[in-house]
């Protein structure tokens, strides 16, 4: 009798823990407030932003709301994060979901943000070897992104490059929901296309290798980073890559604009 009275009130005391940690995240959640000069920043430095009309512009700001109120973006050491910083980090998170209202990225609290280039392994920004511009954490770095500062503002600065550090690792990330990081989102995927996409995959990674491909190297590393690569290509430069990859772009279109593939 006294063991149940005993669970009864544990249990209760978690349930209230519950809803006052929910209660508190709520409050914080719609405190938040983006700059004031949001909208002029995204139109400047976003081209999936500036060419959406007025009504989804204003969805879009508030979906970087929420994702910014809900993730912590840290400077590592001297790296100062400004207001810009933010809103590309939260652009970049949007973007790829952006056709999927009620999705929220549950694998990730916090962002860190490196000056430049960081080590794999200690993550050092001294030293030689500093070849990294981005990572999704794994060990003791589960549920953050390491991003290089200087990789986020160029991927939105230069766009003709097809090449965003940031989406690319928020594309890992949407790979990954599905519990492994293969190439093959499963949430974005229905099952019929899942071997046909898996045989493309596998026949442009031979025609990167065997240089009969504009798509970047990087893309033939394995099929995680394939999908991350010409997701890049999607978003940055949508009609060089119909034209030149016109299959390519229909998949990838039907994954991340499910509303357009009828």
């Amino acid at each position: 009798m006294w063991g149940l009275l005993v669970l009864a009130g544990i249990i209760s005391i978690i349930l209230i823990a519950i809803y006052l940690s929910n209660r508190k995240q709520k409050k914080r959640i719609e405190a938040y407030k983006l700059p004031s000069n949001a909208h002029e920043l995204l139109v400047n430095m976003v081209s999936f932003y500036r060419l959406l009309d007025k009504k989804h512009q204003v969805v879009f700001r508030n979906r970087v709301k929420d994702f910014l109120a809900r993730t912590v973006i840290t400077g590592v050491g001297n790296t100062r994060v400004t207001d810009l910083d933010r809103l590309l980090v939260g652009a970049s998170a949007i973007i790829p979901i952006f056709s999927f209202p009620d999705w929220r990225y549950n694998n990730i609290t916090e962002v860190l943000l490196f000056e430049n280039t960081f080590t794999k392994g200690d993550f050092n920004i001294d030293g030689s070897y500093r070849d990294l511009l981005g990572m999704v954490g794994s060990g003791s770095l589960q549920r953050q992104m390491l991003l290089s500062q200087k990789a986020l503002r160029a991927g939105f600065a230069e766009p003709r490059d097809a090449n965003n550090t940031a989406i690319h690792e928020f594309v890992h990330l949407i790979d990954k929901a599905d519990g492994a990081t293969d190439g093959v989102p499963q949430y974005l995927l229905e099952k019929p296309y899942v071997i046909p996409w898996m045989q493309y995959m596998q026949a442009e990674i031979n025609n990167i290798k065997m240089g009969r491909s504009d798509i970047n190297p990087y893309a033939a590393t394995n099929n995680a980073e394939f999908f991350a690569v010409v997701s890049e290509y999607f978003f940055e430069r949508p009609f060089q890559l119909k034209a030149h990859h016109p299959e390519l772009y229909k998949m990838l279109e039907m994954m991340f604009m499910p509303a357009k593939k009828n």
